[in-house]
């Protein structure tokens, strides 16, 4: 590993021993290695911790930290930023799987387009056993150079996953750290997108995984959602109500701080205020998935052919 990674990679976990180490075969996997990976375990209670000092003792790109308590799902998220210090950044989760050439194919995209701050794959979502559920088609216009353009498509338009994507730290710097209010993360990719276009590979290379213990499996309900997110939203000072409240206000507050002109800022607000007084259509804004299942026969990929870098880097 070089002093300065030109990429990092934040992976927090949480009890995460039945799928991390194939997660992490994967990235250590990737054809690009200018990297490091930053994993915090989240005080797991399970073999999380020994998975991941055995991939550290191999890998001498990986810094492993271990919090004292579970601070949350957010925090944890933020953390792994903070701890990072490649110019590139991408979150990872530990039970998603990656193609060889995601990363790649992702910071050259950057190179090659310097107006954009975030590069992401085409994806599907697959079941426990690796098997692929939902393929679907990325049509947000998160590439467009027009800001309140490519806010309002967040608004309206299903789907994305953006993330997870490839992203410039510096803008992430200059972001609010992501909050833990109901669909927090929505309002966080809206405010980086208002910095700038996103642009997507057209390859299939991210796998989402969905499985019953996922996050938002095991937390069916609003509340417990953000709980898991943050412990500290327990208890009758965060009722549902308050969780919603926020959610609306991050949009607004994400407009307030975005570096737009007075006209851009005024477009973005009038598109907030259509989708939060008019009813979303259905479907907007949820989950890829949380959709019908599409048949897999579509496909004519091969998750195994894609991810074929189990085995690691033995370094």
């Amino acid at each position: 590993m070089t002093d300065r990674p030109r990429l990092s990679i934040g992976l927090p976990v949480y009890n995460g021993e039945e799928y991390l180490a194939e997660s992490l075969d994967a990235l250590l996997g990737q054809t690009y290695e200018d990297f490091e990976l930053v994993i915090s375990d989240n005080a797991s209670t399970d073999g999380t911790q020994e998975i991941c000092r055995k991939y550290a003792a191999k890998d001498s790109r990986i810094r492993c930290l271990r919090l004292s308590r579970n601070i949350g799902a957010t925090p944890n998220h933020n953390h792994v930023l903070a701890e990072s210090r490649g110019e590139l950044f991408k979150w990872a989760s530990h039970d998603d799987l990656y193609g060889r050439d995601l990363l790649r194919r992702c910071v050259e995209a950057l190179d090659e387009r310097p107006d954009m701050i975030l590069a992401h794959t085409g994806q599907a979502v697959i079941d426990s056993d690796g098997q692929v559920k939902v393929p679907y088609e990325y049509t947000l216009a998160t590439d467009s150079p027009n800001a309140p353009e490519r806010f309002r498509s967040l608004l309206f338009e299903p789907g994305g996953d953006d993330f997870y994507g490839v992203m410039r730290t510096d803008v992430l710097r200059r972001v609010k750290p992501m909050d833990s209010y109901h669909h927090a993360d929505r309002t966080y990719v809206a405010e980086i997108t208002l910095h700038g276009p996103f642009h997507q590979v057209p390859e299939l290379l991210y796998f989402r995984r969905d499985h019953p213990t996922r996050a938002e499996r095991a937390n069916p309900s609003k509340r417990s959602r953000c709980v898991n997110l943050d412990p500290r939203r327990a208890g009758p000072l965060h009722p549902t109500p308050r969780l919603l409240a926020e959610y609306m206000w991050g949009f607004v507050a994400a407009i307030r701080r975005a570096p737009l002109s007075a006209a851009d800022r005024r477009a973005c607000y009038r598109h907030l205020a259509a989708w939060m007084t008019s009813r979303v259509r259905p479907g907007a804004g949820e989950r890829v998935e949380d959709r019908a299942p599409v048949d897999p026969g579509l496909l004519t990929v091969s998750v195994d052919a894609l991810v074929a870098g189990r085995e690691g880097r033995q370094a």
